[in-house]
C-alpha cells in the first residue's frame, strides 16, 4: 500500500448496529476447546458466549502489540527525512491506530470487556520497547508479533458463522496487515543477509520463545476466560484445551508460515511447541 491509497477509517466503515451476542464471534472450529471431551455437549449459548470472550481475548492481545508499534513507528519519524518512507510511517500509524480504537468501539458497543488482572512483562514487551529499530532481532519481532495473532483474520474472514460486523472487522484488519507484515518480512529478509551463522542461530531460538508466548497470548485464554464463560472450574478447562488435538493442529497451522519464512533465511526457530 502506498499513501496515496485511500483509507478506510474503522469507526466509519461498519454497521455497529449489527453487532449481536447471538451470533459467534469466532468460527465455532477455531474455539480453543472446539473438539474437547464434553464441551459440543454444552448449551450453544455457553459456547458463543465463549467465542465472545475468546475474541476478547484476541484483541486485548491486539491492542498491546498495536501500542508497542505505534510506539515504535513514532520513534522512527524523526529519523525519516524521506518523504516517501515518512507518509508510509504515518500510514501504518493511522493503521494501527485504527484498530485500536475498532476494538475499543467494539467494546463500547457491546458493553464487553476483559477484567485487568495484569499481565507480566514478557520479552516480547521488551524487545518491542527496547531493541533497536534498525536490528534483525528488533524486525524478527515485529514479524512474530504481526503474523500470528494475523492467523485468526484469516480463519474468520474464511468463515460465514459468524457475526457481519466481526467478519468486517477481521476483513479491513487482514487487509491492512497484509502490507505491514509485507514490509516486515522484506526488511527482515534485508536484515539476516548480513547476519552470520552464530547469530541466526541465536535469532533462531529467540523465534521460539516468541512465538510459544504469542500462542498462549493468542490461542490458550487463562482459567478466568472459561470461568467467565459459565464453564465452571478454569484450570479444569484450560487443562483440556492444552492438550486439545483440533487446537493443537491449529495453533501449528498459525505458525508454519512465520517458521517456513524465518527458514528460507537461514533462521532455524529452536525449542518450540504447540503445546502450553
Amino acid at each position: 500500500m502506498t499513501w496515496r491509497e485511500a483509507y478506510r477509517d474503522p469507526l466509519q466503515t461498519f454497521d455497529w448496529g449489527a453487532l449481536s451476542q447471538d451470533d459467534y464471534w469466532l468460527p465455532p472450529e477455531r474455539l480453543s476447546l472446539h473438539g474437547a471431551v464434553g464441551f459440543d455437549a454444552l448449551p450453544e449459548k455457553q459456547r458463543k458466549r465463549l467465542s465472545h470472550l475468546e475474541f476478547l481475548n484476541f484483541i486485548d492481545t491486539g491492542l498491546w502489540l498495536e501500542a508497542i508499534f505505534i510506539e515504535r513507528l513514532g520513534s522512527q519519524l524523526k529519523r525519516t527525512p524521506d518523504p516517501a518512507s515518512y507518509a508510509r510511517l504515518l500510514q501504518e500509524i493511522r493503521e494501527e491506530a485504527g484498530h485500536s480504537l475498532m476494538f475499543l468501539r467494539l467494546m463500547e458497543e457491546t458493553g464487553l470487556r476483559l477484567p485487568q488482572a495484569g499481565r507480566t512483562h514478557s520479552l516480547l514487551d521488551f524487545l518491542g520497547h527496547r531493541a533497536p529499530t534498525s536490528s534483525a532481532l528488533f524486525w524478527l519481532a515485529v514479524v512474530v508479533g504481526e503474523e500470528i495473532p494475523d492467523q485468526l483474520n484469516h480463519a474468520i474472514c474464511q468463515a460465514r458463522a459468524v457475526n457481519v460486523t466481526i467478519w468486517e472487522m477481521a476483513a479491513l484488519h487482514m487487509r491492512d496487515e497484509a502490507h505491514h507484515i509485507s514490509h516486515a518480512r522484506h526488511v527482515l529478509a534485508n536484515k539476516l543477509a548480513s547476519v552470520g551463522n552464530l547469530q541466526k542461530r541465536f535469532l533462531g531460538r529467540l523465534a521460539g520463545v516468541l512465538i510459544r508466548y504469542l500462542l498462549d497470548r493468542c490461542y490458550l485464554p487463562s482459567p478466568q476466560i472459561y470461568e467467565l464463560a459459565g464453564l465452571g472450574s478454569g484450570e479444569a478447562w484450560r487443562e483440556r484445551a492444552r492438550n486439545n488435538p483440533h487446537r493443537l493442529e491449529w495453533v501449528a497451522h498459525c505458525v508454519g508460515p512465520t517458521i517456513g519464512f524465518l527458514e528460507q533465511h537461514g533462521v532455524i526457530v529452536k525449542a518450540y511447541s504447540t503445546g502450553a
